[in-house]
């Protein structure tokens, strides 16, 4: 498989301190990364960095094979605000597109086929219409995946993804996810769901102010880290 992203000796923070060092971990094509680590361990701040909103303090993030960050289709943490957003699914899942039009200020026809077959895909074209604040979590969830995937068919960096969402469409939204990983799209997933990244994850890196373990799924639950952790039940 080859390599999307090699971070080497990444130290990251603000003017006043670090706040987390020492990154070594790489993504390939058709990974699932799950990172792990308490709160204040560094996991927004990595995510700023991979998105380019952020430069690292020290060490090197290598996009390879023409891989960068305008690649990657972002799903963050929703705050009640983003939650009752008055625009429809439809215009929703198109904003996606707009990390790629520059300045045009018009969807053109590809874009617009684009957007429908993504909602098409995801099992929400029923409700393409509907306003994106009368929908349920779940049903949400799914449309700002259908829009990350507008800007991207490589790789989906979601930030807690399932936070909020009652146990059946956490499941529902974890399945997704992991389809679409089957369809060799890498996943970056930041999560404090230990039981969904044992069972989801191909690696995990996990970060407590430093590196504590990247490596294999397996690696990590035989590791002294992993049953540590496991053992918690929740990070």
């Amino acid at each position: 498989m080859s390599k999307q992203i090699i971070c080497n000796n990444l130290t990251l923070g603000y003017e006043d301190g670090v706040v987390t060092e020492n990154l070594n971990f790489s993504v390939s094509t058709g990974d699932y990364l799950c990172i792990l680590g308490e709160n204040g361990s560094g996991k927004s701040t990595l995510i700023k960095a991979l998105l380019g909103l952020k430069p690292q303090l020290s060490g090197e993030i290598k996009w390879c094979d023409g891989f960068s960050a305008r690649d990657i289709g972002y799903l963050p943490q929703q705050t009640p605000v983003q939650r009752d957003f008055p625009a429809s699914v439809r215009e929703i899942v198109l904003s996606g597109c707009l990390s790629k039009k520059g300045f045009h200020p018009f969807y053109n026809s590809a874009e617009k086929k684009l957007a429908d077959d993504k909602i098409k895909q995801l099992g929400i074209d029923s409700l393409a219409r509907k306003c994106y604040r009368e929908l349920s979590g779940g049903q949400q969830q799914r449309v700002l995946l259908a829009r990350a995937l507008c800007a991207t068919s490589k790789m989906l960096l979601l930030d807690e993804p399932a936070t909020a969402l009652d146990p059946h469409a956490q499941l529902e939204l974890y399945e997704l996810i992991a389809n679409l990983n089957r369809q060799r799209i890498s996943i970056i997933m930041v999560s404090h769901d230990i039981t969904a990244s044992l069972k989801y994850a191909t690696h995990i890196l996990h970060i407590s102010k430093k590196q504590l373990f990247f490596g294999t799924k397996s690696d990590y639950i035989n590791s002294n880290t992993g049953r540590a952790f496991i053992e918690k039940g929740e990070i």
